[in-house]
């Protein structure tokens, strides 16, 4: 034998109880984390001492390797029990932290609100769509065959002139800023099979100016049924039963003699509002008729063997009138205050 072996349990056996010692009193699981290299790791002094047994004369390497791994095996089982323990009560302290009171109030965080005019224009397709109709949509910018001529306007008619409609350059494309949503019911006609029975809501413009009453932008809702044997009293009976839906049971309409080009018979149509601001009355609502025969024909629809008839309506008009809305400014604006008197609704 060359000497005495420097690694003894007298050497190691302080230094294992020293880093058990430091293993038990952790309290953090954190804290317990960073010392790993320290009390178990490559920093450690038992991994110091292992470091040196390379040098050591070979008849002592195998006892102190014993020795030495014996320890180590001790520390890591006490390490790994100990960073269990820590672990649980480290996530359960998140979980505690993290968790949620429900019964506690919440914060009000304002929310936006639909456009009161969307909701009515939705809540009007849904009437027709109960009814059996179907929605029709078509673009805004509109050949002026389709907007006037087919429509039976005179080609001197005043709506043609520049104070009342929009005209896109360059204008001999003939193209038009919609004055009304009647284009649809004409692409209506010759993209469908007869019957047709078709609501057309949607946006159309007029050289208006902005005031309480006027926008020159604004929404419209127009119907038009095509079928055998249509009548004015279909007419009436469908636009009644539109207003009472509208404005309550008690509602009711009238129909006076009036003209437009693409209607003959036509009738300018007003509703009894009951719950009108200020009282109940008679407000001029729309305007309606049978559908001109010359309209028909456009549209390669027999007039002979096929009637219909059409209406019309501002949907800000019913909306003033409905909702009592007194200024056109207040749909235009954009004051979030405004749209949330109608109730946030997706």
């Amino acid at each position: 034998m060359s000497g005495t072996n420097p690694i003894t349990p007298a050497v190691v056996d302080p230094i294992v109880e020293s880093a058990l010692l430091a293993i038990e009193s952790a309290n953090d699981y954190t804290t317990l984390r960073e010392s790993r290299s320290q009390l178990v790791g490559d920093s450690s002094e038992i991994s110091k001492l292992n470091a040196t047994i390379k040098n050591m004369p070979n008849e002592f390497k195998a006892a102190a390797g014993a020795l030495l791994g014996a320890a180590r095996g001790k520390l890591n089982q006490a390490f790994a029990a100990k960073e269990l323990v820590l672990a649980a009560e480290h996530e359960a302290k998140q979980l505690l932290a993290e968790s949620v009171d429900v019964t506690a109030w919440t914060k009000n965080t304002p929310r936006g609100a639909r456009h009161p005019l969307s909701l009515l224009q939705d809540q009007i397709s849904d009437i027709f769509i109960g009814m059996g109709w179907e929605i029709a949509e078509g673009p805004e910018v509109e050949s002026e065959w389709f907007n006037f001529d087919a429509l039976n306007f005179d080609e001197d008619h005043p709506a043609r002139a520049m104070q009342d409609t929009f005209f896109v350059e360059p204008a001999e494309q003939r193209l038009v800023l919609r004055t009304h949503t009647s284009p649809v019911q004409v692409r209506s006609m010759l993209d469908r099979e007869v019957p047709i029975y078709v609501l057309c809501p949607g946006r159309v413009y007029r050289t208006d100016e902005l005031d309480a009453t006027h926008t020159p932008v604004f929404h419209q809702v127009e119907g038009l049924a095509i079928d055998k044997g249509l009548t004015m009293a279909d007419l009436r009976g469908t636009l009644e039963h539109f207003a009472r839906i509208m404005f309550g049971s008690e509602a009711k309409i009238r129909l006076r003699p009036s003209f437009f080009p693409f209607t003959e018979p036509s009738a300018e149509l007003d509703v009894w509002n009951p719950k009108a601001k200020g009282g109940a009355r008679w407000v001029e609502w729309g305007g309606c008729g049978m559908v001109n025969p010359n309209v028909l024909k456009a549209a390669g629809i027999d007039p002979e063997e096929y009637s219909g008839f059409a209406f019309g309506m501002g949907i800000e008009r019913t909306l003033m009138f409905r909702n009592g809305v007194a200024d056109m400014h207040d749909m235009v604006e954009a004051d979030i205050r405004f749209s949330q008197q109608f109730g946030v609704t997706l």
